[in-house]
């Protein structure tokens, strides 16, 4: 009787690291339980491989300009053309910032480069106001911090989590420009003794 599970010891189930469930096939027989699901583990371990990179966009001036206290992660409203353009990449958030508007927070200035295979019964926006999906709760602290304590919404990074699009937004105060300089020295310091621990 053959083993429900692959196993190195039985040859009939494991061969070289692969199922030989077409073996099964070719005498009208049933591939065992284990040969099946092995071979879905393997699918789906292919169709991971092949997924969009987590990273989407970031926003490099938002920690050169800002002092980030909290960070939040929220959804995005988007157009079916808007998800094709961030899985191939095609996203910029440099010029965009965020804005707490009749109790909702609204991503602006993001810019999202339709794909030429768009269709032509649409006509795409690459910088359309973008409303962002957060619960209740994380948008009420969001105005209070930001109506009554002062503080910025900046956008940080734009990435996939379970096959959504999330933008990473931090809560931040904005930096003094002796505070912009010593960011800089410190960056150029890092730099400099990654080049030196190369030698």
């Amino acid at each position: 009787m053959l083993s429900p599970h692959p196993d190195r010891r039985n040859p009939r189930v494991y061969n070289g690291g692969s199922l030989r469930t077409g073996a099964h096939r070719a005498r009208g027989e049933v591939p065992p339980p284990g040969a099946v699901h092995y071979h879905r583990c393997l699918m789906s371990k292919n169709k991971q491989s092949n997924a969009a990179p987590a990273l989407i966009a970031e926003n490099r001036k938002a920690r050169h300009d800002y002092f980030i206290e909290d960070q939040y992660e929220a959804g995005l409203a988007l157009e079916g053309w808007e998800v094709k353009s961030l899985r191939a990449g095609r996203a910029q958030l440099n010029e965009s910032y965020v804005v707490i508007k009749d109790a909702e927070a609204w991503l602006l200035g993001a810019h999202v480069s339709p794909l030429a295979t768009a269709s032509t019964h649409i006509n795409p926006d690459p910088t359309r106001t973008r409303r962002l999906l957060l619960h209740r709760e994380e948008l009420n602290k969001l105005i209070g911090a930001v109506e009554r304590k002062g503080y910025t919404l900046v956008p940080l990074d734009l990435h996939w989590s379970r096959g959504r699009a999330k933008l990473r937004i931090g809560l931040a105060k904005g930096k003094k420009q002796h505070d912009k300089r010593a960011t800089e020295k410190e960056r150029d310091w890092q730099r400099e003794k990654q080049r030196i621990m190369k030698r």
